[in-house]
């Protein structure tokens, strides 16, 4: 049976979720699955906006033979060539080789590079910045996307129905599960937490491109957000907060003034410094704090707690003179992400050559605008009555930072 969803009078939903993927891209847990947008536009000429995963094939091609009902498929818009949006391509095209695929010059190089024998001879139309496609009562313009995130993104803007069509902006984590509107569901503190680590895991790196986009859609007047992963946006206070949070996230501004302490202990030394830390911080009246053992939690939540918070605390044992690995690979994963503009700290451990905080330091100090907060507190083993009167000195330090930041 086919889940094709009728969005308007000319637009259908044509995607479907995925519940048994236990990973995205092989790398971020998806414990609630993830949904594939595509979405058909019934015009004199009919338009089909991307395709999907294999995983979800076989419902997206009975959606596509619902909706079309005998009519010809026209042209196929590809606005990211990514697997989990083209992988079905060629397959659409077996059932429907009448179809002119739309793309930009990098989507047509990819595509020979995905399907070296797909034949599309006389069935390509090359588009650039603001070139527009009309349909009969439709037209499609094209606003090329670099780098949000892959090179040869596009997003499609509807100047009917005033739709973007965003690729891999303004997706989120999650599948489906009968509301496909956003303003459908209790859109709380879980679903924009799966938002911005899809946001930052994902797209994280390329803030600089995603503001470039944001000041395009900036002179659009966009009624509806359809992304390829995640719910449509259509209710105008949603979108404008949606659009908020983009910009803060894209200019690496933290959303909440609050502390995050990241720590990785072997023995519990070095975590016990961490509570210590912690009711500290709580005792100076700090809202809200947050403590995450990195061997145990998946990077990508921290990723995305790092990008959420003002002050970031690492505290870290030293593992074979180095940093210990699971914090080491959270550090380096936040420098890949281009995480700047916050305040951290640092807390080491070593029973014969604590050098985690100095080697920590040196990761740190590759990237932008990070304000080191107080001189690294080191243990050796475990903490004593000097180490916790060092980490009640930097809850003092950390306490007037937090109530001194104004967030903008």
């Amino acid at each position: 049976m086919h889940q094709a969803i009728q969005m308007s009078d000319t637009l259908w939903y044509l995607g479907s979720s995925d519940r048994r993927l236990a990973k995205f891209e092989n790398c971020h847990p998806v414990p609630l699955g993830i949904s594939y947008n595509s979405y058909l536009v019934m015009d004199e000429k009919t338009v089909l906006l991307d395709t999907v995963d294999h995983s979800i094939c076989g419902v997206f091609l009975e959606n596509i033979k619902s909706v079309l009902n005998g009519r010809p498929l026209d042209y196929i818009i590809v606005n990211h060539m990514e697997p989990d949006h083209c992988a079905t391509l060629a397959e659409v095209l077996l059932r429907y080789p009448e179809a002119t695929v739309v793309g930009s010059a990098k989507t047509h190089a990819m595509i020979k590079q995905f399907f070296g024998d797909l034949n599309l001879q006389g069935k390509v139309m090359q588009v650039k910045e603001n070139d527009t496609l009309s349909t009969g009562h439709h037209n499609f313009r094209f606003i090329l996307a670099p780098m949000v995130h892959w090179p040869e993104v596009t997003v499609t803007y509807d100047e009917t129905e005033k739709i973007l069509f965003s690729a891999d902006a303004f997706g989120t984590f999650g599948a489906l599960s009968g509301n496909l509107y956003a303003d459908q569901l209790d859109f709380g503190d879980f679903e924009l937490s799966e938002m911005r680590r899809y946001y930052s895991n994902i797209v994280g790196k390329y803030g600089l491109q995603v503001q470039a986009l944001l000041n395009k859609a900036a002179g659009l007047d966009i009624q509806m957000i359809c992304p390829l992963h995640g719910p449509v946006w259509r209710a105008a206070n949603k979108i404008q907060w949606l659009i908020e949070k983009y910009s803060r996230w894209a200019t690496y501004r933290p959303e909440d003034n609050e502390v995050v302490i990241f720590y990785a202990s072997i023995y519990g030394g070095t975590e016990n410094a961490a509570e210590v830390l912690a009711n500290a911080l709580g005792a100076k009246k700090v809202k809200n704090i947050k403590m995450y053992d990195v061997s145990v939690t998946d990077v990508s939540y921290l990723v995305s707690e790092a990008f959420r918070a003002s002050h970031l605390v690492f505290a870290s044992a030293t593992y074979n003179n180095e940093i210990f690995p699971y914090m080491e690979n959270l550090i380096r994963d936040l420098a890949a992400h281009n995480v700047q503009n916050r305040s951290i700290a640092l807390v080491e451990n070593g029973s014969w050559a604590p050098v985690s905080g100095k080697k920590m330091s040196e990761l740190f100090s590759s990237m932008k605008n990070m304000n080191f907060l107080q001189d690294t507190v080191t243990l050796k083993s475990r903490g004593h009555e000097e180490q916790r009167l060092q980490l009640l000195s930097l809850a003092d330090t950390i306490a007037e930072s937090v109530f001194a930041a104004e967030l903008h």
